[in-house]
C-alpha cells in the first residue's frame, strides 16, 4: 500500500488487538486487507504493532516500521541474484526465504535467447506468487510481456540504498514532495522497491549520495520540513555550479 489516504489513526495497535471500525464477513468482504490485519471470523485482528491506515474505499493495513518483508502479490521489490540454480535464479528480496525468477520471466526470452543475468545482478521485479504456504516467485514482464522498466539494473553505476518500508510507502504517497522536489534540482534515476530497497543514480557520486541522504532524513520530516530541505539543498548546489 503506497498511499497513506484519509484520516490515520493516533492509536497504536499490537498484536492481537482487534480493530472494531473494520467489519468484514465470511461470505461478503466489505474490507480490504493490507500488511499487519488478517481475518478472524466475521472481525478483523491486528498482527503487526503500528498505526492503522485507510484508503479509499475501503483498503485498510498497518502501518509498522519494519526491515522485514513480507512478499505480497503484485508488490514491485528489487532483489540481488544469489545463486542459478539449472534453468531459474534464486533472488534475494529481504524476506524470510529466497524468491525464483525463471529465464523465461523476461521480456522476448526464449530457451535460445536467454536474458543476460549474472549472479550478484540487481533485477527488479513483481511478484507474481506470494503465499505463505510457497516460496516466491518473481517475473520482469507485465501481463502484455513487455519488461516495463523492470529487469536487470544497476550495470551503470548508482547506489543501492537499504531503508525501512515506512520511509518506502512514505516517498511513494501521492502527497509526499520529496522525489519530484529533488528532481527539479538534480537530475537524477531512482527505482523503488516495496521491500525496502532504493536504487539511485544521478550524474556524478557525490549528487547521488546527497540524494540518499536527503531520502534518509526525510524519514521522520514533515512535508514543510522536506521542501525545506530540497531548498537548502538546491542553494547549496547553485553555490557550488
Amino acid at each position: 500500500m503506497a498511499d497513506h489516504v484519509g484520516d490515520a489513526s493516533k492509536i497504536v495497535y499490537m498484536p492481537g488487538d482487534f480493530v472494531e471500525n473494520v467489519k468484514v464477513s465470511e461470505k461478503t468482504s466489505k474490507a480490504i486487507l493490507g500488511p499487519g490485519l488478517k481475518q478472524d471470523g466475521d472481525t478483523v485482528m491486528v498482527t503487526k504493532p503500528g498505526l492503522l491506515r485507510h484508503k479509499e474505499p475501503n483498503i485498510y493495513w498497518i502501518d509498522c516500521h519494519s526491515r522485514r518483508y513480507v512478499p505480497v502479490r503484485g508488490e514491485s521489490v528489487i532483489g540481488i541474484v544469489c545463486a542459478k540454480a539449472g534453468d531459474v535464479f534464486r533472488v534475494d528480496i529481504g524476506g524470510s526465504e529466497q524468491a525464483s525468477l525463471s529465464y523465461l520471466s523476461f521480456e522476448s526470452a526464449t530457451k535460445r535467447n536467454r536474458p543476460d543475468v549474472k549472479v550478484g545482478d540487481i533485477v527488479y521485479a513483481k511478484l507474481l506468487v506470494a503465499n505463505k504456504d510457497m516460496e516466491p516467485e518473481l517475473v520482469c514482464i507485465d501481463s502484455t510481456g513487455r519488461s516495463s522498466g523492470m529487469g536487470v539494473i544497476g550495470r551503470n553505476g548508482g547506489f543501492l540504498y537499504k531503508c525501512s518500508l515506512n520511509l518506502i510507502r512514505k516517498i511513494l504517497s501521492t502527497n509526499c514532495p520529496l522525489l519530484s522536489r529533488l528532481g527539479k534540482q538534480i537530475p537524477f534515476e531512482t527505482t523503488v522497491g516495496m521491500n525496502g530497497l532504493i536504487y539511485v543514480r544521478a550524474r556524478t557520486t557525490v549528487q547521488t549520495i546527497t540524494i540518499i541522504n536527503a531520502i534518509a532524513a526525510s524519514e521522520y520530516m514533515d512535508n514543510d520540513q522536506i521542501i525545506s530541505m530540497c531548498k537548502k539543498l538546491a542553494d547549496t548546489f547553485t553555490m557550488v555550479q
